[in-house]
């Protein structure tokens, strides 16, 4: 199981007291799957994403990476594992201004000494950046931007794929086009994706669809 979480709560405090965001959330996600996460807004969508990267830690639960539970981590252990096996894309793109295309799409690999030549060049051709690898992120257009960020997120062969809006600031026929291709690499590399989404057609081109409402999945 790529993905693995169990009875997961979160909660924050503001101004008017403590708010729960999640409550006993579960769910699975196989090698080579995809799912789509859609929500209202306000939902607890992203805080679900997060949690299971690793950036944000639940109140209780679980979450089971590759067998990892990064519940049980420290920070410096959950930063590891997502060097190795965790990827984000999101709609910002967060893309490095001051590297190159070609040093983004490297750059999580180098991190996670998981260069591998022939598997870039074959991202880099499929995603039609070939002849951008010498220009800078703010020399591009939103849709090459996200192909940069996916590149990036792929080129390091992660187990697990998670996308937060990926095509929110894009045009339809862009964010298509971009979502295609997305779907066929994570086939190619077998990797799993949750996508979190509040677009129904982005829903629909995924494997499975849960829906967070009230804190919890329906």
């Amino acid at each position: 199981m790529a993905l693995h979480i169990k009875n997961l709560t979160k909660s924050y405090s503001d101004s008017d007291g403590t708010v729960l965001v999640l409550q006993g959330v579960s769910l699975d996600l196989a090698e080579g799957q995809t799912l789509a996460l859609t929500g209202e807004s306000g939902s607890g969508k992203s805080t679900l994403l997060h949690i299971a990267a690793g950036l944000e830690a639940p109140d209780s639960g679980s979450v089971v990476v590759g067998g990892n539970d990064l519940t049980q981590m420290d920070d410096k252990g959950r930063a590891a594992l997502r060097r190795k096996e965790i990827a984000l894309v999101f709609q910002q793109f967060n893309l490095i201004p001051s590297l190159t295309v070609e040093a983004n799409i490297t750059f999580q690999a180098r991190l996670s000494d998981r260069v591998d030549k022939p598997h870039i060049d074959a991202l880099v051709k499929a995603l039609g950046l070939e002849n951008h690898l010498h220009k800078y992120p703010e020399t591009l257009s939103g849709g090459q931007q996200q192909r940069v960020a996916i590149a990036r997120a792929l080129a390091a062969k992660p187990a697990l794929l998670l996308a937060d809006e990926p095509t929110g600031n894009l045009d339809e026929g862009t964010a298509q086009e971009v979502l295609g291709q997305m779907l066929q690499l994570v086939t190619e590399t077998g990797a799993a994706m949750m996508v979190v989404t509040h677009s129904p057609q982005v829903a629909a081109q995924m494997d499975r669809q849960v829906h967070l409402t009230g804190g919890t999945l329906a």
